[in-house]
Formats: structure tokens, sequence, C-alpha cells
């Protein structure tokens, strides 16, 4: 028997998505909360004492990080957050009982290739998407896709999602991991260099909106924030977003490259 049934109190199915995203975006901002505090009360060099009662922590909040992920039916954007904080602290428990180097990365040339995403970008994923093909692949075609159950096809990579080749990493938001880790090292340009402030500065921006810990506490954040919402708000295909939020960007590395910006 195959049954069809819908809401009849004036709630459209997007907006009980939507729904379903903020309550899961609530809990994924208590579980990073509750890692950062971890990460805090964790100092290296530790005792082993010490190691195995952060692994235990971390392992409760892994499962914790399960059980949100299992109801997390529409992919709430957390997610990436949590897990790149998690892994952070991971590494460093890591660091400290092992001496191997990490294994190089796996992901071959950066030059045309499709670059695939979870459906409704956001900040780290409209930025992302400008710095990739601003600065590191100019023709870079973009793929949007399901938050939950899509398998890469060969020579996609992915960004900002769950298990990508470039997502969250400690307390960095991908925009900062593509940044430091590819933009910087493996594709070098005369106007880019590891001290440019503009870059940065969007960087630090994105990271404070992302993220929502304050770190950098930029005044022009807030103003910010609410042009990408509203940008979001305007939009509901993502390649309009990537679109229009590449605009804004340019404009925003262009006023702050000016001297006493």
């Amino acid at each position: 028997m195959v049954c069809e049934a819908r809401f009849v109190d004036g709630l459209s199915d997007r907006e009980i998505q939507e729904l379903f995203r903020e309550a899961r975006e609530a809990d994924y901002h208590a579980l990073a909360d509750e890692v950062r505090a971890l990460a805090a009360a964790f100092e290296a060099p530790a005792s082993p004492e010490q190691r195995a009662e952060a692994r235990r922590q971390l392992a409760r909040l892994r499962t914790r990080l399960g059980q949100i992920v299992a109801i997390d039916f529409f992919g709430a954007g957390g997610r990436e957050v949590v897990d790149g904080l998690l892994g952070g602290l991971e590494g460093e428990l890591g660091a400290a009982e092992e001496t191997s180097a990490p294994p190089a990365p796996a992901y071959g040339r950066l030059a045309d290739r499709v670059w695939v995403t979870r459906q409704g970008a956001h900040v780290d994923r409209i930025a992302s998407a400008w710095l990739i093909r601003r600065f590191i692949d100019p023709k870079a075609r973009f793929k949007f896709v399901p938050a939950k159950g899509y398998a890469p096809r060969p020579g996609e990579l992915r960004f900002d999602m769950f298990e990508a080749e470039f997502t969250h990493q400690g307390d960095r938001c991908t925009f900062e991991v593509l940044l430091g880790e590819v933009l910087l090292s493996e594709v070098p340009l005369a106007d880019v260099d590891a001290g440019d402030p503009a870059l940065q500065m969007i960087a630090e921006i994105v990271h404070d909106i992302d993220l929502k810990d304050g770190k950098f506490g930029h005044p022009e954040t807030d103003g910010i924030r609410t042009m990408i919402a509203a940008l979001c708000a305007a939009c509901d295909g993502d390649a309009e977003r990537l679109r229009r939020g590449a605009a804004l960007l340019e404009d925003l590395y262009g006023y702050f490259q000016k001297p006493g910006r």
C-alpha cells in the first residue's frame, strides 16, 4: 500500500525541512561547545591517564554526534564544524602518541575539476567556491548533492561536506583550510602570499560566521553575515548563490586590499 500525506497547517515542505535543520543545528552547536571545552581542558604534554580520559570523552562525543546525524534528515550545516573540532582534538592526541609523518594528500591535480558540495550553500561553501574559482581552479565546475548518501565519482573533489577532501579541520572552516593548505602551499600566485591581508580578513570573517565562536570579532562580520543571509533567502538555487556571492566577495576582496582597511 502506498500513501501520500501532506501537512495542512499552512507550512510548506521547505518550511518543514528548515525547522528540522534549525533543530539539528542547535544540537550541533551545543555539541561543538562541548568539544571546545574538552580541547581547552586538554593540554599537551599530557600523562597517559589524561590521554586515556580524553579519548573516553572523545568516544562519548563521537557517539553523540552519530545520534544527531541519525536524525539529521535534511543535512544541517553544523556537522562539518563538529567533525572538524573532533578531528583536530584526535590529531592532538595522536601527535602526543605517535611520531610518524601524516600521509600525503591523494587528491591529485587541482585544475579543471568538478568540485562537489552539499546543497543549500551558505557562507563557507559560497566563499570556498569563490576562492577555488578565483585562485585555485579557474575552470572549476560545481556540483551540488544531498548532504547524506552521495558516492563521489572518479575525479571529483568534495569540499565542505562529510568525508570531503577539503573540509573543516580542527577549528578551521573549509575556506581557511583551502587558503592555508592548498592556495598558499600548492598554487602559489604572484599576487597571493601568506601575508595577503585581504584574503586573511575574509577567512576570519567567514570563520566567525560559520563556526559562531567569535574568535576574531571583526566589526564587519555582523554586516556581512546579514548580507549572506539575505542573499541565501533571495536565491533558491545554489548556482545563483555562488554567482551572487562571488560578486560580493570580489568586492570585499578589493575593499580589504586598500591601504588602511
